[in-house]
């Protein structure tokens, strides 16, 4: 059954990136990219993947190999960028595209990239199943927060890799 995982790095204070949009503070800590919870392990069980404006802009600014994921992706924004193969740039409900997704993923997972509102949204909508974190040892005292909704969280899963210390939740139903 696809789940729908927001998989992310966070600081301890509870940002995801810095006042500047910046996640400079995360590229320099140490991780086992082969250890406990590391991303590529997570990346193999992904079939699709959402985003917002301001994630995607920043990959296409910062990363040198630019997108560079061949999953269907979904980047929701009010924004202009240039087509790219496999990115739909939508506007719609997350509802109204959360379908569309499972069915890309076939029999993988859906990955919710970020940012934190985006995620809120798919909570609200009651279409979030884990949120994964990797918390980074520092903090940030501002920026783009986490996850900023009363989200009902179950530790799963948690492990030291390096420098982070990573936890696994499940969503618990609203009640």
């Amino acid at each position: 059954m696809t789940r729908t995982v927001y998989y992310t790095a966070s600081s301890l204070d509870g940002f995801i990136a810095d006042p500047d949009n910046s996640l400079a503070w995360l590229l320099s800590r140490d991780i086992d990219e082969d250890g406990p919870m590391a991303y590529p392990g997570f990346r193999a069980g992904i079939g699709a993947a959402a985003l917002g404006a301001t994630t995607y802009q920043w990959i296409l600014d910062n990363d040198p190999d630019g997108w560079e994921y061949t999953m269907p992706s979904w980047v929701f924004t009010h924004r202009e960028f240039a087509a790219h193969d496999g990115i739909t740039f939508t506007t719609d409900d997350v509802r109204a595209v959360h379908a569309a997704m499972v069915e890309a993923a076939g029999d993988r997972d859906v990955w919710l990239i970020g940012g934190g509102d985006l995620v809120g949204q798919f909570a609200d909508a009651g279409l979030l199943d884990e949120v994964w974190v990797q918390y980074a040892p520092v903090t940030l005292g501002g920026g783009a927060p986490l996850l900023p909704r009363h989200v009902e969280l179950r530790l799963e899963e948690h492990a030291r890799n390096r420098e982070f210390l990573c936890a696994r939740y499940a969503v618990l139903p609203r009640t």
